[in-house]
């Protein structure tokens, strides 16, 4: 390979190094984005009491698969919660969770219910909070470990809007879209 073959090939490599960088850049928002949005949330505070949800789970193309409400009663004693979720689906089968969050330093949570598998980690900063986890997700007789990647958004004091990506072993799965109303 002579020298002109060789540069053109480094400029072309950096070219698509440089490509690939700049396009991972874009694929995943980042929580410091949000820190100076407001109103700021504070999950001990709006995780407090009863609140109702109403959601979808979409599958890849966009379809809607299923439709569910939620009621949940929480309430935090320190840096430590408990939110209960009662799930109703629109073909009237019903499903319980409840979640065991932690407060620590900086934004940072950690929270734990019967079908995630280990611990969810969290991270708050002004009015978002990103969620990570894997849940044992039954269908059909069989147990599968789903990825979630979950960004909650505070609008105002009462209503918190929040989208979910599923995925397992990197293949996007669907959505799941709440909206949160607290009393």
């Amino acid at each position: 390979m002579n020298r002109r073959q060789l540069l053109a090939r480094t400029a072309a490599t950096s070219t698509a190094m440089l490509l690939a960088a700049s396009l991972g850049g874009c694929a995943s928002q980042q929580i410091d984005h949000y820190r100076n949005e407001k109103p700021v949330l504070d999950l001990r505070q709006y995780f407090n009491g009863t609140l109702d949800a109403h959601g979808v789970f979409t599958d890849r193309s966009g379809t809607v698969q299923r439709r569910f409400t939620v009621l949940m009663e929480c309430r935090w004693q320190g840096d430590d919660g408990e939110l209960e979720e009662r799930f109703t689906y629109s073909d009237g089968r019903q499903e319980r969770r409840v979640w065991r969050l932690t407060r620590l330093a900086e934004g940072h949570y950690t929270g734990r219910a019967d079908d995630v598998v280990g611990v969810a980690q969290g991270r708050q900063s002004g009015n978002a909070l990103h969620w990570t986890y894997t849940l044992a997700l039954p269908v059909d007789g069989t147990v599968y470990e789903v990825q979630f990647d979950d960004w909650m958004y505070l609008v105002d004091e009462r209503v918190m809007l929040n989208r979910a990506r599923m995925s397992k072993f990197g293949i996007h799965l669907g959505d799941v879209t709440l909206s949160f109303r607290k009393r």
